[in-house]
């Protein structure tokens, strides 16, 4: 067992662990698609190989389909360096971006508390967590998100230097769970089985190797 192909709206991602492997899926693919009348379009299927000896290129009815070394999917960098910092970047960047553009709101005396972590949480969390099921949850990853919420939070509770407050606190102040579980709610997937996904995952690239 091993997390398989993703689909996403009129996307789908296929995943192997050997260029056999892959032939085998695009060849089928494209067979049950002429089957359906329809016609999988050369020039929108890309190959994205990491670490893979078999250097021969993917073929769609006869024809080589683009290596390419990165893609943006869901707003996160795909590459041979996912979680690096151009991932990072391009993750809170945007979010960055929209709530600079609340400053307005958030400064307001009109608005509560609570309407102002409403409001971030619909206008600027979302942007922050699109695309978190392509994203590696790394260590530094996790860090860096923690530090663009809390540096939010803190401005919108309007918890200033040398005033200060633990990240549970703020987090309990702002009614808000911690960034591990919000990604981990964004992906709806439990704990366990993420973990069981991994060892699974690491266990079938260990027997294909061997």
């Amino acid at each position: 067992m091993q997390p398989d192909d993703l689909g996403f709206a009129d996307d789908l991602v296929l995943l192997s662990h050997t260029h056999e492997q892959m032939q085998m899926k695009i060849t089928s693919i494209t067979a049950a698609s002429e089957s359906a009348d329809l016609n999988v379009h050369k020039g929108k299927n890309k190959v994205l190989k990491f670490k893979m000896e078999n250097t021969n290129p993917i073929t769609l009815d006869g024809e080589a389909l683009e290596d390419i070394g990165s893609f943006t999917y869901l707003s996160s960098i795909i590459d041979e360096l996912v979680g690096s910092d151009t991932d990072v970047k391009t993750m809170i960047g945007k979010p960055k971006a929209v709530f600079l553009q609340l400053k307005n709101i958030r400064n307001s005396k009109q608005l509560s508390t609570n309407n102002k972590v409403r409001i971030f949480n619909t206008n600027v969390k979302t942007v922050l967590l699109y695309g978190a099921g392509t994203c590696r949850t790394t260590t530094t990853i996790i860090k860096r998100v923690k530090v663009f919420i809390n540096n939010c939070l803190r401005k919108i509770l309007n918890i200033r230097w040398p005033d200060t407050n633990s990240n549970n606190l703020l987090w309990e102040r702002a009614n808000r769970l911690p960034v591990e579980e919000e990604i981990g709610k964004t992906l709806e997937v439990d704990k366990t089985c993420i973990v069981e996904i991994i060892k699974l995952n690491h266990e079938a690239s260990a027997n294909l190797e061997s």
